[in-house]
């Protein structure tokens, strides 16, 4: 898989200088509503084409992480940056510009049941506006990539739970973005299908694209041998274990 050509890179903003993370959180709290806070003071970087597991018991907060870097909520208090922009300073036509960029993979999936496993994977280039000789063999090489060339004509409700994540990852990158992040890519499936999905992400990081996995899956948190970002009570501390063991 090659990275999109046209994606301005962290060098060509800052030229001379050493390029900034692709993420940056600065004391970032959060809180919805009249609720008790959801992240309290939360600063971590990632640098581009870092790969980090996002931990932490149920309720922790890493959905939210996730969602303020995505686009989908702003934060309460603090700062949050992607590719060195402030979130907080983008005009109304800058954020869909920026969020092309991200890749999301969501825990309950989302696809759409009236669509095929093809028009699923293709939906982002559709959005955008691309005529279907430009993207058609791109999506069949893809839905190749992640073990589902056989199944493009299928639809979801045929599909098994390993195969909607794949074709969820699928369509996630379909667009070549910067960023990938993923709500819990393995909660649903075996543990042979979870390495599968495991070797898929780690491939797409070996191609540039900043990956970050929010997972309960110690097991699989541990045979990735990848840094983690753990949160406690919306509370961040940072783990960098040792590479143990690649998957394979």
């Amino acid at each position: 898989m090659s990275r999109n050509p046209e994606a301005e890179s962290a060098a060509d903003i800052y030229p001379g200088t050493l390029a900034p993370p692709v993420v940056r959180f600065e004391k970032v709290s959060m809180r919805y509503g009249a609720g008790p806070p959801v992240l309290h003071d939360v600063s971590f970087d990632l640098a581009s084409g870092s790969f980090h597991f996002l931990t932490g018991a149920s309720g922790s907060g890493k959905t939210t992480v996730l969602r303020l870097i995505y686009l989908g909520d702003r934060a309460t208090g603090g700062r949050v940056e992607l590719m060195g922009r402030d979130v907080a300073t983008l005009g109304r036509r800058e954020r869909p510009a920026l969020r092309r960029r991200i890749g999301v993979v969501f825990q309950e999936f989302r696809l759409l049941s009236h669509l095929s496993v093809f028009d699923n994977a293709a939906l982002g280039p559709r959005i955008a506006g691309r005529k279907p000789a430009s993207y058609r063999a791109d999506v069949v090489e893809l839905l190749a990539w992640v073990g589902l060339r056989d199944r493009l004509h299928a639809m979801p409700d045929a599909l098994s739970g390993g195969e909607k994540q794949r074709l969820a990852i699928a369509r996630a990158v379909v667009n070549r973005p910067d960023i990938l992040l993923a709500d819990e890519p393995t909660g649903n499936v075996d543990p042979a299908i979870a390495l599968r999905i495991l070797r898929l992400l780690t491939e797409l990081n070996r191609v540039g694209t900043t990956v970050l996995i929010a997972s309960h899956d110690e097991d699989l948190v541990a045979r990735a041998g990848k840094p983690v970002l753990h949160l406690s009570d919306g509370r961040l501390s940072r783990f960098d274990p040792a590479a143990r063991e690649s998957p394979q």
